[in-house]
């Protein structure tokens, strides 16, 4: 063969693969983030642009947050630890993201301090998958704690779907769990799920559906719940003196028995009128295996469980896999509102629009799903009307355009949106996103063994961080 002509054809091909990229676009597709390419008709065929192909607008890895990351690290207390008065003095606090406030800031955060000084003050921390285990919660309860007093873990669902670090409860088998906010369910007739928006059954009906004789005609079913602090949890969950087992929707008998290392401590019925109501335990405080037996020939309606100490902060982890915190005016008020008014959350903390980032398409889209949201945390805020409420926004997030992760498209303007919307709604604002770095900061979290190969959650040592940054920034203004 010519070795001239085989020079001259290499040089055409790749002169007409180069001119090709002058053909290309790029694109935001739904569902694939950025492409690069050119349609044919309703053929869309992936290709790269001019500067893609020559390699000169490679997205460059963003390690503003490295800085950060290092001097927050000095801060985390030793897991068994918490003091009561954080020492910020050997750390460069000026470079931790603060929160913004609506209106006057110092009237904001007094009130805050005033609420977390009250004596016994409730959090709520609805969330979506970047909460569940008691992540960043767990955190957080730990560090107001150490500060404001309190013990226990809060809230804990009776029938489990993930792991918790906070508590260790196991049930037996015929536990069903019904959340509002799981798509693979459909929903309850009655819409009642109560204030941590999922409930849990020991038989698969209620009364409302199958019919009294049916029903009169069963035998009685038993069911076990049994409550271990968890050894791989911080020190002061580990104590709580008083339960409470949330319940309603129970119109047959239910027995009640309650065990403490094997003693019984309690029993009794469960009050079978249909309405709300809180079962309470009261044990000594010490660590130990509560055991409760239950038996009815129809289950109620559980809630789920509280574990708290007498006083000081109890904070609640309400996590919601796959939820963009639109599913709140879904549900009926009634068992909602009774629960809001028994437990008197003082704090409500939000924290979504993750789940939101990989399908919106346009700016209107964002502005829509925004105001869509502020009108289901409005009724929220309906039966809390004295509640201080933060919103946490979405971390970075990484996707695949031409072969590199790069923050989503559009997630930008989706942090300015809810910061804007929160704003001027009476809500404090936190961008998780920029106290992470920013744009493209993500892959350097993982890269750091800080967030996990999704390039969306954080690993167990990147969610100290990400909340040890939030505890600073709430702290730093409490202390103002």
């Amino acid at each position: 063969m010519n070795p001239r002509k085989i020079v001259l054809f290499i040089f055409f091909t790749l002169s007409i693969l180069l001119a090709v990229t002058f053909l290309s676009k790029s694109y935001i597709r739904e569902g694939e983030g950025r492409e690069s390419g050119f349609e044919l008709g309703k053929l869309f065929i992936k290709y790269p642009t001019v500067s893609e192909f020559l390699l000169t607008n490679k997205p460059e890895v963003n390690t503003r947050a490295d800085s950060v990351i290092s001097i927050i690290e000095k801060s985390i207390p030793v897991e068994e630890f918490v003091p009561s008065i954080p020492d910020f003095s050997s750390i460069d606090t000026s470079e931790v993201l603060r929160i913004q406030y609506p209106g006057n800031k110092s009237d904001f955060t007094a009130r805050l301090k005033s609420q977390l000084e009250s004596g016994t003050c409730r959090i709520l921390h609805y969330g979506d998958s970047q909460l569940e285990g008691d992540r960043i919660s767990g955190y957080l309860r730990n560090r107001l704690q150490g500060i404001y007093g309190g013990n226990g873990p809060g809230f804990i669902p009776v029938k489990q779907v993930y792991n918790q670090v906070s508590a260790d409860v196991i049930c037996s088998d015929n536990w069903l769990r019904f959340a509002v906010f799981d798509p693979t369910q459909p929903k309850l007739a009655h819409k009642e799920y109560g204030l941590y928006a999922s409930l849990s059954r020991f038989t698969p009906f209620d009364h409302t559906t199958v019919d009294s004789l049916t029903i009169q005609s069963l035998p009685p079913v038993k069911a076990d719940i049994q409550i271990n602090p968890s050894a791989k949890s911080y020190a002061r969950l580990k104590s709580f003196s008083k339960i409470g087992l949330h319940y309603g929707n129970a119109v047959y008998p239910v027995s009640i028995k309650v065990f403490n290392n094997g003693q019984l401590i309690k029993e009794g019925n469960l009050i079978a009128d249909n309405n709300y109501h809180c079962y309470e335990i009261i044990t000594d405080g010490r660590s130990g295996e509560i055991h409760i037996e239950l038996e009815s020939i129809c289950s109620p309606d559980f809630y789920g469980l509280t574990l708290d100490g007498n006083s000081g902060i109890s904070l609640d982890n309400i996590a919601m896999r796959g939820s963009s915190g639109t599913v709140f005016s879904g549900m009926k008020a009634g068992i909602f509102s009774r629960m809001a008014g028994l437990l008197n959350p003082e704090i409500i903390i939000f924290q979504y629009g993750g789940n939101t980032v990989p399908y919106v398409k346009d700016s209107v889209a964002i502005d829509n799903y925004a105001r869509y949201l502020m009108g289901h945390i409005n009724w929220v805020r309906r039966f809390m009307p004295d509640a201080s409420i933060i919103f946490i926004g979405p971390t970075d997030m990484s996707t695949m355009e031409n072969g590199e992760m790069v923050t989503y498209q559009l997630l930008p303007y989706l942090n300015d949106k809810l910061r804007s919307t929160c704003l001027k709604n009476g809500i404090a604002y936190w961008s998780m996103y920029e106290a992470m770095g920013g744009k493209n900061s993500m892959p350097f979290w993982v890269e750091q063994k800080l967030a996990a190969n999704d390039y969306t959650h954080f690993s167990p040592q990147g969610t100290k961080i990400i909340s040890e940054l939030f505890f600073t920034a709430l702290y730093l203004d409490l202390a103002q």
